[in-house]
């Protein structure tokens, strides 16, 4: 990603073998920039929105959400939710990487402001194929700041 500013990624992935895989293979596109993981919706939601839930606390960074759907503590499409809801965190592409090919589910992601949605393959060479690609998409995409 080659904006003035870092952008920091920001991975909401609950199972540690696909969190390594997508790292990973993220590195193999040459994409270098900082990937914060979270295991939960909590502590992504706290990370992004701040304690006070105003997302100030992101004010002016390029942040880039991977948001799985499935987590323990809630779904991602509460995360997304609130992250698109939010005025200082709404322009931060979200990207949705799930299991789910339920077409109501897609639907529904990117009613809510999802910017792309992939459905991870099963066999781990597709997966490690289809992360390796959206590497690639993320060394060429344009970020905005957060208000």
């Amino acid at each position: 990603m080659n904006n003035a500013r870092p952008v920091t990624i920001i991975m909401v992935e609950d199972d540690e073998g696909h969190a390594r895989l997508i790292e990973k293979n993220i590195r193999r596109a040459g994409v270098a920039n900082e990937i914060v993981p979270f295991t939960n919706g909590t502590d992504a939601l706290a990370y992004l929105l701040g304690d006070d839930g105003t997302g100030l606390v992101n004010k002016g960074r390029q942040l880039l959400v991977l948001l799985d759907l499935n987590l323990p503590d809630m779904t991602g499409i509460d995360i997304l939710e609130k992250v698109k809801g939010n005025e200082h965190t709404r322009r931060s592409p979200v990207v949705v990487l799930t299991t789910t090919d339920d077409q109501r589910e897609i639907q529904r992601c990117y009613d809510l402001g999802a910017n792309v949605y992939i459905t991870k393959p099963v066999d781990y060479d597709g997966f490690a194929n289809a992360i390796k690609q959206l590497g690639l998409f993320f060394s060429v995409m344009q970020i905005p700041e957060a208000e």
